[in-house]
């Protein structure tokens, strides 16, 4: 568990009879799935549970309606689909008190093998859909005064790693709006968090997906082959070696909710931590050149297919 629980304990909100209605997006596994199991386990919460269309039938099975809950298809992707999501939840429940920005896909890919329609979808998945939530809920936020927008965002959001580009991008957009709507829905009480997940234990990893080039690369032998067949055992490795599960990083978030005035940035694990002030302290003219050389087989990264010289101490 992260150390905002020790932190921010005296900033807890007491149980009240105000029952909250909160959006989540991307239920279908991983930290969304966890986050439905929580929040539907707290009695005074209305939760609304989202998944695209092949995930619904599932979580139907695992959330049956009731009086407090709600499951329902979202493509965020789709702008048909968010506001109709959050027409149903205005017209039964007036509308969403905390949202919680979940869903999110992610390419594994060198810049250079990712095409536009592939850099639309990561984009349209992990950012503009997520911002579209948001402008459609704000209204009434901000008539009640009240209210919590929560964007799962990652420490890639923060350090980049090789052939998780748009990814990383993507995260890093996200955080950036919503540094800005930190500081433009404050005057009107409502509070914005970004929780940066760190490594999980889990197999999320094997649910990247791949450009056809990149696939191509990874099987095969050209420039980029050993940036792949290095980097996908290395993240392997460091999900299975990590000590937080996806409930952790959901029981986090539920304290982030139940703190009056949460902060910013809510980095959630030890890793997205260690990062977190790694990013902080140390010099990036020094950090950069530092983790590359940490980097799984980088000695051998794009090996006979260059004339590149050593010009500094930092090169290999």
């Amino acid at each position: 568990m992260s150390a905002y629980k020790y932190v921010y304990w005296f900033k807890r909100i007491r149980p009240n009879s105000y029952k909250p209605v909160i959006l989540i997006t991307g239920c279908a596994s991983g930290i969304g799935l966890e986050l439905a199991k929580v929040f539907t386990r707290v009695p005074n919460y209305r939760v609304v549970i989202t998944a695209r269309k092949g995930s619904i039938e599932k979580l139907h099975s695992l959330f049956p309606a009731s009086q407090n809950i709600r499951v329902y298809e979202l493509d965020i992707t789709d702008d048909v689909s968010r506001k109709q999501v959050v027409g149903k939840i205005c017209s039964e429940w007036e509308g969403v008190d905390i949202l919680i920005n979940n869903a999110g896909i992610s390419y594994r890919s060198v810049i250079e093998h990712m095409t536009s329609k592939d850099e639309s979808l990561q984009m349209a998945t992990n950012y503009f859909g997520p911002m579209s939530l948001i402008r459609a809920v704000l209204p009434n936020m901000r008539k009640k005064g009240r209210g919590k927008i929560i964007n799962i965002s990652s420490v890639s959001g923060m350090l980049a790693m090789p052939t998780m580009s748009s990814y990383s991008a993507s995260k890093a957009a996200l955080e950036g709006a919503s540094e800005a709507l930190w500081y433009e829905m404050r005057p009107f009480g409502i509070d914005v968090s970004l929780v940066q997940p760190g490594f999980i234990h889990s197999e999320s990893f094997k649910n990247v997906r791949y450009t056809e080039r990149g696939r191509q690369s990874e099987d095969g032998n050209d420039e980029y082959s050993q940036f792949y067949k290095s980097m996908r055992p290395f993240i392997s490795k460091l999900m299975g070696l990590s000590r937080t599960p996806a409930e952790s990083v959901a029981q986090l978030i539920l304290l982030v909710v139940q703190t009056e005035r949460p902060p910013l940035w809510v980095p959630a694990g030890f890793g997205a931590e260690f990062f977190y002030y790694l990013r902080r302290l140390m010099p990036r003219r020094l950090l950069h050149p530092l983790l590359f050389r940490f980097l799984p087989g980088v000695r051998h990264w794009g090996e006979g297919f260059s004339r590149k010289r050593k010009t500094t101490f930092w090169d290999l």
